[in-house]
């Protein structure tokens, strides 16, 4: 076994190589603006989301101490991430006692080429694959394919991703953009043998589904699958996968070599405490009590399951997340989607827009991490602001990674990062931010703009502002998709008024303004209210 030296780094910690797919090729608005104008995918993306909220609210209420539940997978994420290399090292050495043999990755590449160097020894020229985010985000499909070997995913969904020449938009849910219709198109156009009267019923599509994938089950030439895990056990050196077709498990114990890729972050410190994170992560994901099928393997063993077990542990820029305090949570995650599925902004857009294999505000704090933004052109330098900063997220994430904070953090580096940038920091939001800051510093001044404020809406008709012309920053973009109201009298003006009327009704206590609200009317004055 090979000593790998995981100490804190002499040299700051790389970002995700090139050839991930973690960064698209536009920044956010100018994607989502597109999607927005897409019904369809707004209708299919509304339907999804709010039923696999519905089954989610339901399986958690059935939890009484789920709270609970959700702290302790938080202090175990955290014993992770502050542990991390004596757990990895931990891992390796358990994982090589029971048979298996264990690959370090930095990056996306090293990891590809390490994944094609085995299934070529084994001379496999197709391989079955595992619903696995780790393998979509080092892209491993079309490293195989330039290789001579053909990836065929065994899930439903992501089967349904590659036929279309797609690209997943959600974690759980990969073809959630897609509704039943255009997967009997898709089916039609990609299995030949398939009858064309089938309709778009979906047990109809997952017979045909079925049919096609059980033929590449029963006719593996060379005999390799590749998968991810949900978890590993670094005491055990046990691999966890999770899901709902029997896809998995079937990839797991039929191929003679299984080779799994695994994001460091995926560790676990005990098996005992899989007794936590077995109850989060199906009632988060799928609304479920548990899934129907959870696999666990540790190493090999002669006669039952693979022959052959190959772990390869993906760095890819976590070390640089984890760099980060504030930001390091962002490892914690379980890929459950939970926070996909009540984000608006997700809701609305899709996942294709975030331009990352990690789409929604999980994505939009761990992409920009892993990467980096190395600048405005840089598309993930968007994500921080894809979101209204609700924080819907951090109260449904079972291990509660706190998103919005993160957001907030991640919003500030990359102002910071403009402001020390020679000609970058002129933006719209920067100028408008740069006055309001100029604003609230001179008492004077605010004063001035608040005294003004009211005066000035008296000549606007209706109680809002309709749409604003664009001279003034952010206010017309504001103005475009939201009633702004008239501001009302400021708090300094009602003050000095109820000042003048006090000492008047105590120099003449007959003296009541006309104007000042009387306990009768049922009306409450600034103060009363608080």
């Amino acid at each position: 076994m090979n000593t790998v030296d995981l100490g804190i780094p002499s040299i700051r910690p790389q970002h995700a190589s090139p050839g991930s797919t973690l960064r698209g090729q536009r920044g956010f608005p100018e994607a989502a603006r597109e999607d927005l104008a897409d019904g369809t995918l707004r209708q299919n993306l509304r339907q999804a989301t709010s039923t696999i909220q519905s089954k989610r609210s339901a399986a958690v209420r059935e939890v009484r101490d789920w709270q609970k539940l959700r702290n302790a997978g938080s202090a175990l994420k955290w014993q992770v991430t502050d542990h991390l290399p004596e757990m990895l090292e931990q891992l390796e050495d358990s994982v090589t006692a029971a048979g298996g043999v264990v690959h370090w990755a930095r990056d996306a590449d090293e990891a590809g080429d390490i994944v094609t160097r085995l299934t070529l020894e084994r001379g496999a020229s197709e391989v079955l694959k595992v619903k696995s985010m780790a393998t979509q985000e080092i892209n491993l499909n079309e490293v195989l394919a330039n290789a001579g070997i053909r990836a065929i995913e065994s899930d439903l969904a992501e089967l349904i991703v590659q036929l279309a020449d797609d690209t997943p938009s959600h974690i759980l849910v990969p073809a959630i953009h897609r509704n039943r219709a255009e997967i009997r198109e898709i089916f039609l156009a990609a299995m030949p043998d398939l009858d064309p009267s089938i309709t778009d019923e979906p047990s109809e599509l997952a017979e045909a589904a079925r049919r096609f994938l059980r033929e590449k089950f029963l006719d593996m030439p060379g005999s390799v699958a590749i998968s991810g895990a949900n978890f590993a056990v670094a005491e055990t050196g046990t691999m966890v996968v999770v899901e709902s077709e029997g896809n998995g498990r079937m990839c797991l114990t039929l191929p003679k070599t299984l080779i799994s890729v695994v994001g460091i972050e995926k560790i676990v410190p005990t098996f005992q405490d899989l007794e936590v994170f077995l109850q989060l992560l199906p009632r988060s994901s799928t609304g479920e009590r548990m899934n129907p099928y959870t696999t666990m393997f540790t190493g090999v063993h002669e006669g039952d399951g693979p022959e052959e077990f190959h772990l390869v542990l993906l760095d890819n820029g976590r070390s640089a997340v984890l760099e980060d305090p504030e930001g390091r949570s962002a490892l914690h995650c379980i890929r459950c989607s939970a926070c996909l599925n009540v984000c608006p902004v997700y809701a609305r857009t899709g996942g294709h827009a975030y331009g990352s294999t990690y789409p929604g505000p999980i994505g939009a704090i761990l992409s920009p991490q892993m990467t980096g933004m190395s600048g405005t052109d840089d598309p993930n330098s968007t994500l921080p602001y894809a979101s209204s900063l609700c924080g819907a997220c951090y109260d449904v994430c079972p291990v509660k990674i706190n998103i919005p904070e993160i957001l907030v953090h991640l919003r500030a580096k990359d102002v910071d990062r403009r402001r020390e940038t020679r000609g970058d920091f002129h933006s719209t939001w920067d100028m408008a931010l740069q006055g309001a800051s100029k604003l609230m510093a001179s008492p004077r001044a605010y004063d001035l703009a608040v005294r003004s404020a009211g005066p000035l809406s008296s000549v606007l008709r209706g109680k809002n502002i309709g749409k604003v012309p664009g001279v003034l920053p952010l206010v017309p973009g504001w103005t475009d998709h939201r009633d702004l109201p008239k501001p009302g009298t400021s708090f300094r003006s009602w003050w000095d008024q109820h000042e003048k009327d006090r000492d008047a009704k105590q120099a003449d206590p007959a003296q009541v303004p006309s104007d000042e609200p009387s306990a009768q009317d049922g009306t409450t004055t600034p103060e009363e209210q608080g």
